[in-house]
């Protein structure tokens, strides 16, 4: 493996307007390909919009999705693709000849569909079906993995596409910056961001706080440290329906360490070489070679034997907090 420079991207999309979000994806691929990316990442259902998506229909649904790769979406990322010799990584939600609906996540270069990602958990929509499989496929000699948001919280997702493999995490996101029981958690007023070049401060302290990348450095780097891998974390900015997003899209290294970052308030890409020495020197790397999987392969397998409801905030309370 040689070193591989790598580009994440954020940017606000607009709901259900693919052509919109293709043409801000050209212009972002382009940028990244100017700076040296072989790869740029997009957030989740960076295509289609994400948040619009809880109060459609079935129908509306497969109105929206698409077939992947024959759908209309996939053949423009191939021809972005082509146009600046980069893999361009984007979402969007996908049918399939049944009418089953899925969140998607594509991997494309200028031949087309490389690698294809069904998210696990999905809960945007009521109509959605989860994936059943991990995605490992190959980037210029890296092994790459791809978990979909909420498949990035649950740990043994992380842990076992890098088993798989992956040395390279690509995870889309479309987060932060919505209640939840946390503490320090909640809306950002959208009045901030339409007064941001007038006020960034006021701006960037909500973004960096507990409501956004605060909440996020608890968890993200632990897992590139802990399973001593590169990930690529990609996320909106802007307004996503009616909920503001904060971005910070990054880059983290296998030490667990924030390598490039969007610091932005606006569209934008970071990028970050990815080197294999850093696969091995870091900690994770003699932490998977000491595990002892006879000791907890079966406990792990098991499911959780809490008795303790977990409670979702009703949309009624997050309108409240609004």
């Amino acid at each position: 493996m040689e070193n591989i420079k790598i580009a994440t991207a954020q940017f606000e999309n607009k709901s259900g307007d693919k052509n919109y979000n293709l043409g801000v994806i050209e212009k972002l691929a382009e940028k990244a390909a100017q700076q040296g990316a072989r790869a740029v990442a997009f957030h989740e259902c960076s295509i289609t919009g994400y948040t619009f998506a809880r109060h459609l229909s079935k129908d509306q649904m497969l109105e929206l999705a698409e077939y992947i790769p024959g759908g209309e979406s996939v053949q423009r990322l191939t021809e972005i693709a082509g146009k600046f010799d980069i893999t361009v990584l984007a979402g969007l939600f996908e049918k399939d000849k049944d009418d089953k609906l899925y969140k998607g996540y594509v991997c494309v270069n200028k031949n087309g569909l490389v690698a294809k990602h069904r998210k696990l958990h999905p809960f945007i929509n009521p109509h959605l079906t989860p994936g059943d499989s991990y995605t490992v496929f190959e980037l210029e000699g890296w092994k790459c993995g791809i978990l979909i948001c909420y498949d990035s919280n649950i740990f043994e997702n992380v842990r076992a596409t890098n088993l798989l493999g992956a040395d390279i995490m690509f995870m889309p996101h479309v987060t932060m910056c919505t209640p939840s029981t946390r503490p320090g958690a909640g809306f950002v007023d959208p009045k901030l961001w339409e007064n941001r070049e007038n006020d960034p401060t006021s701006l960037h302290l909500e973004f960096d706080g507990m409501k956004g990348r605060g909440w996020l450095m608890k968890w993200l780097p632990a897992r590139a440290y802990d399973n001593a891998a590169f990930v690529v974390f990609s996320n909106p900015i802007g307004m996503d329906d009616d909920q503001l997003k904060n971005g910070c899209s990054m880059i983290i290294d296998p030490f667990g360490d924030v390598i490039a970052e969007c610091r932005t308030l606006g569209d934008d890409i970071a990028t970050a070489v990815c080197t294999p020495a850093k696969l091995v020197e870091a900690g994770g790397y003699r932490y998977k070679k000491a595990r002892r999987p006879e000791l907890y392969g079966d406990i792990v397998s098991q499911p959780h034997k809490s008795e303790q409801k977990v409670v979702w905030l009703s949309e009624e309370k997050e309108n409240e907090q609004k």
